[in-house]
């Protein structure tokens, strides 16, 4: 079966790229009989997919133990890989031989193109971008399958620790939740990738979580305390002797059947403890990994951490995984947390989580996936930019609060391959004029771009927008560094992108 992932793997990627030659067939002028046998190639495809039991995202490995001959499995992957690289190939014949050649873009893209030559774009450049770009999408494409990889693996584990708590008065565990760049898809760094995932913590049966704002204490953003109290379980339908409440009968024999409360074990006074609640979740981990089968694939190495669980899963087939899995509580409905995760530098108390949009970014990248066209390049130039701030005053997350401030303020059918260039230069341009403003807006506050889909408490939308670079307003001299910051960027990725050696990015690619 691992050859058969090999060839899911190695599928997908002709996958994307079939994609992308239909995306410039439309562009053209593609017969209606040739669009519909695509459409029934991939029809059949997901149907084969289907009952050969492969995940819905064709890149997890399949849960069937090793099989000592070939399997019918094998034969219907097989069979869906000749016609798939048949469907490639043909494609690539039918296609047209340069992205700028089409009869659609010589006359509905006459703007665009003329705006890109107005540039100085050199085909030079162009060729080196693709190039460039191509790599990338073998980063796009492998963060895919792990990070698929490593949400069935904790989906697993989290169903296993709900088993070990129920009845018992610990906070109950939900379904955890892909954040960070690496479940956006994207990576803003050459070293190993930490796959992060919020686990989100419900009050147990009789206690409830209230979130209290934390003034007491100076930290940047805005930061939260998590009250536990007890409430009334007590019902008019049933005698308070059958059913009686932490409130009301706080010394009942009945509670030593549930052992110690979330107050007595995972709180500082009324206030659930970051670091009592890290500890409590290792220690679950420790003890119930050795009954998960991927146990038998996977070595695990607890790292110890005060605010999150970090693990470290190695396989004797790749190289190894890095998960950190933090902790938060939800506010209301709404897609915003306040999470275990602290801020860099900053001495956190052990009662205060800060308020997070981790959960909100990803959903917005979810959200801009379905809509973008296939083989759209967003995350391609998110990626490329983030690699070039080390060293500079900007951090990943202004990169990525720039890309989708654009990504709502431009089509996103313009984010394809022939407008990479213009939309790298356009993020640089962007970042420069509210440098040199002074302002850049927090995407979560204030915004109205927001999609309707993503759940934000009320006051987000109705407050006044949150200044990114507020500090650029008193310190003239941190303004005059960030523009020069600004030029070291845009000439960093110029050199990355047209004056490497061809020949050594050819090879890496």
């Amino acid at each position: 079966m691992a050859l058969v992932r090999f060839f899911a793997n190695l599928l997908s990627l002709f996958i994307l790229e079939a994609q992308q030659c239909y995306a410039r067939m439309n562009e053209a002028v593609l017969k209606p009989t040739e669009e519909q046998l695509i459409q029934q190639a991939r029809e059949i495809f997901e149907w084969l997919k289907y009952l050969s039991g492969i995940n819905s995202s064709f890149l997890v490995p399949l849960r069937q133990p090793r099989q000592p001959v070939i399997s019918w499995e094998d034969l219907i992957v097989a069979a869906v890989l000749v016609l798939l690289l048949g469907l490639y190939w043909w494609t690539r014949r039918r296609s047209p031989d340069t992205d700028d050649s089409s009869s659609e873009e010589s006359s509905g893209s006459d703007t665009h193109c003329q705006e890109v030559e107005s540039e100085g774009e050199t085909v030079e450049e162009r060729h080196h971008a693709l190039i460039y770009e191509r790599r990338i999408q073998w980063t796009v494409l492998s963060l895919c399958y792990t990070s698929s990889t490593v949400q069935e693996l904790l989906g697993d584990l989290l169903r296993l620790l709900q088993g070990h708590l129920a009845n018992s008065s610990s906070p109950e565990l939900q379904p955890a939740i892909g954040v960070g760049s690496a479940f956006e898809g994207w990576n803003p760094c050459d070293s190993d990738v930490t796959y992060r995932m919020l686990v989100p913590l419900k009050a147990p049966h009789g206690y409830s979580f209230h979130l209290e704002p934390d003034f007491a204490h100076e930290l940047p953003g805005k930061n939260f305390c998590v009250r536990v109290s007890p409430e009334c379980t007590c019902s008019a339908e049933e005698p308070a002797g059958d059913a009686p409440c932490f409130l009301h009968y706080p010394e009942e024999p009945w509670r030593r059947n549930q052992g110690p409360s979330v107050l007595d074990t995972l709180c500082t006074g009324p206030y659930l403890d970051v670091h009592k609640t890290a500890l409590w979740f290792q220690n679950l981990v420790m003890s119930a990994w050795g009954e998960l089968p991927q146990s038998r694939r996977y070595r695990m190495q607890l790292q110890l951490s005060r605010h999150s669980c970090k693990l470290k899963l190695s396989n004797a087939s790749r190289g190894p995984l890095f998960v950190k899995l933090l902790f938060g509580v939800q506010q209301g409905d709404s897609d915003i947390f306040v999470s275990s995760q602290t801020a860099a530098g900053f001495f956190t108390p052990s009662t205060t989580w800060p308020e997070t949009c981790a959960v909100a970014e990803a959903k917005f990248f979810r959200h801009v996936a379905r809509n973008a066209p296939p083989g759209s390049y967003h995350l391609n130039c998110l990626q490329l930019c983030a690699r070039m701030v080390p060293g500079t005053g900007f951090s990943t997350y202004i990169i990525k609060t720039v890309v989708m401030h654009l990504l709502t303020t431009t089509p996103l059918s313009d984010w394809r391959r022939r407008y990479l260039l213009p939309h790298l230069k356009e993020i640089m341009r962007y970042l420069r004029r509210r440098v040199e403003e002074k302002r850049l807006n927090h995407f979560f506050f204030g915004n109205h771009n927001v999609p309707e889909e993503i759940v934000l408490p009320p006051a987000f939308r109705e407050a006044k927008p949150i200044n990114l670079f507020q500090h650029l307003t008193d310190d003239t001299a941190a303004h005059a560094e960030a523009l020069r910051d600004c030029e070291q960027l845009q000439d960093r990725l110029t050199r990355r992108l047209f004056r490497e050696d061809e020949r050594g990015l050819e090879a890496e690619s």
